[in-house]
């Protein structure tokens, strides 16, 4: 059901089935190169990438290309950030997400901890471990925009647990909720995966573990998926937050048929 671009507002996601005739989603690196008088280069790059998509479609059906015309021109969406499902992301969790890496001391940014005596810890290169101190506790993903990650009824959602969790005792679980940011309910099972549709009324969802243990766990090798497998340590393409930077819309040859293009960019927020 996911295979294919779904695009929208949280909550309001539609599906575009037709191919796009191109697509291009590669990262922007903002290496910034300075050569010296003697020719010796040094450079400068950000410690993050931000994710550009550019996507054109012909001969477009009329009910997508005025979804896609909404979009671009901010019209029922609100001030937020879009929600776009590429169907070429295997891995939904942020790349230094899946790899276990944190930006700041405690690992906040990415993940939060409940139900017991359980912390995070990020050691001297930057991946966090989760020390779990209560058999019972839990921890679970942060998507840093959104309440969850975006998901609509029907979808058929994977969470393959990090990379040394006991599936004899460990749980993987799928919390779903509505599109305010409630909680609904959750799909569990213990083991080192579960997969589990999405309820009707879900508009996000949230990827909990339980190492069902005492003792230290990483965080790296996570894996979240929509109708798909899960793959152990596949890099993390996220689901960013995207604003339209760029839009075109051309009448094709026989109408109602439209040529589209968008150009989106991902963002941390959006004042529009």
């Amino acid at each position: 059901m996911a295979r294919n671009l779904w695009i929208g507002a949280p909550g309001r996601l539609r599906e575009i089935r037709q191919a796009a005739k191109s697509w291009d989603r590669t990262a922007e690196l903002n290496v910034t190169e300075f050569k010296a008088l003697e020719g010796r280069v040094t450079t400068f790059a950000p410690t993050r990438t931000i994710r550009r998509l550019k996507l054109s479609f012909e001969w477009l059906e009329p009910d997508d290309a005025q979804h896609l015309a909404r979009l671009a021109r901010r019209v029922g969406t609100g001030r937020g950030p879009l929600v776009v499902l590429d169907p070429a992301s295997v891995n939904l969790l942020d790349p230094y997400q899946a790899a276990g890496q944190s930006d700041i001391p405690g690992g906040w940014d990415h993940w939060f901890t409940m139900n017991g005596d359980i912390a995070l810890a990020r050691n001297a290169d930057g991946v966090t471990t989760v020390d779990c101190r209560d058999a019972a506790a839990a921890v679970g993903w942060i998507h840093g925009v959104w309440a969850g990650w975006p998901v609509v009824p029907g979808m058929r959602a994977s969470w393959l647990l990090p990379e040394g969790w006991d599936p004899a005792v460990a749980t993987a679980q799928l919390d779903w909720k509505a599109a305010d940011g409630k909680y609904l309910s959750s799909s569990h099972a213990i083991g080192a995966s579960v997969t589990a549709v999405a309820p009707a009324g879900a508009a996000f969802v949230t990827p909990v573990a339980r190492p069902g243990a005492v003792g230290l766990f990483g965080l790296a090798g996570g894996c979240l998926t929509l109708d798909e497998e899960p793959v152990a340590h596949a890099l993390g393409d996220g689901c960013p937050a995207m604003v339209v930077t760029a839009y075109t819309d051309v009448p094709a040859a026989r109408l109602p048929y439209r040529n589209v293009s968008l150009d989106l960019v991902e963002v941390r927020d959006a004042a529009l």
